[in-house]
């Protein structure tokens, strides 16, 4: 029997017996504190091994948005970059000299919008459809990660599941049309009013220069020169313009009224004979008459640069004087016969004996109701005589003023279809703007609402087995032989941006890879390939890289002159981009982050406990998962084709070329 003595001698100190007991239970405790440091080490793995399924899983999710973020700003680029392009067309094809630019710009834009049609219906299928393979590519990438963690006789299952399950995205605004249906009859339009209104108005600047060169630009003889010579007018009255610019027909009309007065009041009926009398009265009946008429003519400018004019014809023979009132009214002299009434040209005439016996017309003349004096001769032939000289000769004041009133209405007929053609050109520029801002709006204020599977987040559940045995090195000599108890673990991770990826170049490196042979840009009018590429690039600053590409663009339209149908709408076109209201995107890659379960349960509608508890139920029973990955990716290969999956073909504009933009799909799911 053991007692005290066995273990403390006489003396008070420990006897061998009591040392080596100490030793042995030192040694023991500290083989039990191993294994159970390395339980508790290996038991808490699952939890790690859950948290990266959740981020693998969660990663499929942020490859497939930026997949389907591609795709929409490569719609949205495509469509705003043909609608400036149309644009650009329209504002070209007010602009006669650009009718050529014009008209490609427009077919050119209008082929972009058709790529962009074929484009976006490809690209929301193909988004649909890898939708659908999403669960299974979240399955198995997480679960290929939970495989991956079992080794060292430990064995994993489990997988990361999404949530929602299913697709709750909308695809409409993606699917969403840009009517152009009318841009190129529209342009054409507009080209053949630029030409009409250009056409009109080179005939009202030769019509112009006619009547500057009759007025005052003719040497030796014109309108200024006559009234110089003639009628002695200084420069006051009878200003001379050096060019047709600082000219109007307003300037001959002030200066006939000057002249004609000048003339009548310098005119005298004091002729030495008859025939004199019937010269001098003739002319100053001429003058009287000329001075009512111009001062009865006007010239006028309208604000929408059209005119009125109303110069004067003159009469210069027998018959054009008839149509006058210098025929019908009665005012030449009579005078009493035997006959009856003869008429005089004045009263100072010699056959004027019998006394004056009232006024009669030249119409009275002709008519027989008065008699012809044998001496004056008087007779509308003498009176028409009297600017018949002056108007058929270069010398003549009434020839220049003839070629002017000539030119004057060419001038107003010409003003009349340029101001008309103008005002159908602003209005179809109107009709223009409007479609633009249509167009515009359609693509800019709704955008394709994504909601894939995994959009809330995804949730990893994942066991770990029987069968791990603690190590025999901690058990065989001092324990008992021990296993690590079956075990779980929950984690959830969802997808949160990158700040560090603000500066991502993806949307510059996809334009690069389907732009690299050339093609692209090879079917686009200039600059338009490189309009696109700036609007995709600036996908995710799109309110500042509208309206600066496109203004950009449209600037590069030489020779639209300010006041003009197409500076009109070139600048309403600007204002329209400025204000479009398209919302930057953000352009962060996605990363996973791990989230409170609960979080993720709770936005997809479920209770957080008992759903757990149905996925620990679905895990298999077996640890080797490696079947149960294969089975998820197979299938996901097998119901959507090739490894490379084709999203969507983006069509060459102009041709039949389409571009396929592929998915690998077996590196997305992770198989093996």
């Amino acid at each position: 029997m053991l007692g005290v003595g066995t273990f403390i001698d006489d003396e008070g100190g420990y006897t061998t017996v009591a040392v080596a007991v100490a030793l042995l239970l030192s040694v023991s405790l500290v083989f039990s504190a191993a294994s159970a440091q390395w339980v508790s080490a290996r038991s808490g793995e699952v939890q790690q091994v859950a948290d990266a399924a959740a981020a693998s899983g969660a990663n499929a999710v942020a490859a497939y948005a930026t997949i389907a973020q591609t795709l929409d700003a490569c719609v949205l680029s495509m469509g705003l970059a043909g609608m400036v392009t149309c644009g650009a067309g329209l504002v070209a094809s007010c602009v006669p000299p650009l009718a050529a630019t014009g008209a490609e710009l427009v077919s050119c834009g209008t082929q972009v919008l058709s790529a962009r049609r074929d484009f976006s219906r490809s690209a929301a299928s193909g988004l649909r459809t890898l939708e659908a393979a999403l669960p299974a590519i979240v399955v198995s990438n997480s679960a290929a990660c939970v495989l991956a963690n079992s080794e060292e006789g430990l064995a994993y299952a489990g997988c990361a599941v999404p949530f929602p399950q299913r697709s709750q995205s909308n695809f409409s605004a993606l699917e969403a049309d840009v009517d152009d249906s009318a841009a190129e009859q529209l342009a054409q339009q507009m080209r053949e009013l630029a030409a009409k209104e250009r056409e009109a108005k080179e005939r009202a600047d030769a019509a112009r220069e006619r009547g500057w060169r009759a007025d005052c630009g003719e040497r030796p003889y014109c309108l200024w020169q006559r009234a110089q010579t003639l009628a002695g007018l200084g420069d006051g009255e009878n200003p001379c313009y050096p060019s047709a610019d600082s000219w109007s027909f307003g300037a001959p009309l002030q200066r006939a009224r000057a002249y004609y007065a000048a003339r009548l009041g310098s005119c005298s009926v004091d002729g030495p004979g008859a025939e004199q009398l019937t010269d001098d009265a003739c002319r100053r009946a001429f003058y009287e008459f000329a001075l009512g008429e111009v001062r009865r003519g006007s010239y006028a400018e309208s604000p929408d640069g059209g005119v009125e004019i109303d110069l004067p014809s003159l009469p210069h023979n027998a018959d054009e004087t008839r149509a006058t009132t210098l025929y019908t009214d009665a005012a030449w002299p009579c005078s009493a016969a035997e006959g009856g009434r003869v008429l005089h040209s004045s009263m100072k005439c010699p056959g004027a004996d019998g006394g004056f016996c009232g006024t009669a017309s030249l119409a009275d003349l002709e008519a027989g109701s008065v008699l012809k004096c044998g001496e004056c001769r008087m007779s509308v032939g003498e009176l028409g005589r009297a600017a018949a000289a002056s108007t058929s000769i270069e010398n003549g004041f009434e020839h220049w003023w003839r070629e002017v009133v000539e030119a004057s209405k060419d001038y107003q007929k010409a003003k009349k279809e340029e101001v008309e053609a103008r005002k159908q050109l602003k209005e179809k520029a109107e009709q223009g703007s409007d479609m633009f801002k249509r167009a515009i709006d359609a693509l800019t204020v709704t955008r394709p609402k994504l909601c894939p599977p995994g959009a809330y987040g995804c949730v990893a559940v994942v066991a770990r087995g029987e069968g791990a045995a603690v190590p025999s090195e901690l058990t065989s000599v001092f324990l008992s032989a021990a296993a690590l108890p079956p075990g779980a673990a929950v984690s959830g991770a969802a997808l949160a941006p990158d700040d560090s990826t603000a500066e991502n170049n993806v949307l510059a490196s996809f334009f690069d890879g389907v732009s690299a042979d050339g093609s692209l840009a090879g079917s686009m009018a200039d600059g338009v390939a490189t309009l696109w590429g700036r609007l995709l690039v600036g996908y995710g600053s799109a309110y500042g890289s509208v309206a600066e590409a496109g203004g950009g663009f449209l600037d590069k339209l030489d020779g639209v002159l300010g006041g003009s149908a197409g500076s009109w709408l070139k600048r309403r076109l600007g204002e329209i981009m400025e204000t479009c209201g398209l919302t930057p995107s953000d352009m962060r890659l996605r990363k996973p982050v791990l989230v409170n379960t609960r979080e993720i349960l709770g936005q997809a509608g479920y209770d957080k406990a008992s759903t757990v508890r149905g996925l620990i139920n679905e895990l298999p029973d077996s640890g080797d998962v490696s079947d149960y990955v294969r089975a998820f990716a197979g299938w996901a290969l097998a119901t959507y084709g090739d490894e490379d999956f084709t999203v969507a073909e983006l069509t060459v504009p102009g041709t039949e070329l389409k571009i396929p933009l592929k998915v690998n799909l077996k590196k997305l799911a992770g198989a093996l």
